[in-house]
């Protein structure tokens, strides 16, 4: 098996006033292809800024990611943006929906950006709705949705452009745990028919045993341990 992501090597320090803080300290992860892995770790363990960097959001200090075997670091801006924007999806705790767009207007701005034509993007905006079950919910605003139902709609918004990887920040931490199993359930079943890739931070170990092949354990900004879901 191929991996798609890897973490060479990676540290990420900030410098915080006169303090310097190691966020990433030496990390080395490497994920499959079609693989669903889980991140964990107590807060301030490097979880969130391990994503950014794999996502592209964040350059490490010193290491490097690469993406199919290439590294992201020699990418110009137009190149970085386009891995973001068709490589890896990304979906967040706070569904960072429009609020003034109705669930197929936010999809379709995803495909306005790659250049998708109009009668396109309504097509497929309208496609991905449906595979999350929100059909009947197009025309509807966030603030008209429930949590599970905006958590749908940034799904369908990060897969708008057909990425391989799926890179998920505690997407379950606004929902009950039916919502958050019903959420999963959708996930893994796209591991399955999308041959999708899908990395998730979440702060949830039950979720994380019961959904993903296997979790990173994370303290300190280091990997402590790879165990198998």
């Amino acid at each position: 098996m191929s991996f798609i992501l890897e973490a060479r090597d990676v540290s990420k320090v900030y410098q915080m006033g006169s303090t310097t803080v190691a966020a990433l300290d030496h990390v080395s992860v490497t994920v499959n292809a079609g693989e669903f892995a889980a991140i964990q770790g107590t807060s301030g363990s490097g979880k969130s800024t391990l994503l950014n960097v794999l996502g592209g959001l964040d350059h490490p200090t010193a290491g490097e990611i690469l993406f199919d075997s290439k590294p992201l670091a020699p990418l110009s801006k137009k190149a970085m943006a386009r891995y973001r924007r068709n490589s890896v999806g990304m979906i967040f705790q706070g569904f960072n929906l429009i609020p003034t767009m109705s669930a197929e207007e936010n999809v379709s701005l995803a495909l306005a950006f790659a250049g998708v034509r109009g009668s396109q993007r309504r097509k497929r905006a309208q496609e991905l709705l449906d595979r999350v079950g929100l059909a009947d919910r197009l025309t509807h605003r966030p603030t008209e949705l429930s949590g599970g139902e905006q958590q749908r709609v940034a799904i369908a918004r990060a897969l708008a452009n057909r990425p391989r990887v799926l890179l998920a920040d505690e997407p379950t931490g606004n929902l009950d745990s039916t919502r958050a199993h019903e959420l999963l359930t959708l996930l893994r079943a796209m591991v399955a028919t999308d041959a999708l890739t899908i990395i998730m931070v979440t702060h949830d170990h039950e979720l994380a045993q019961t959904f993903a092949d296997r979790i990173i354990l994370m303290k300190d900004g280091a990997v402590v341990k790879k165990d198998e879901g």
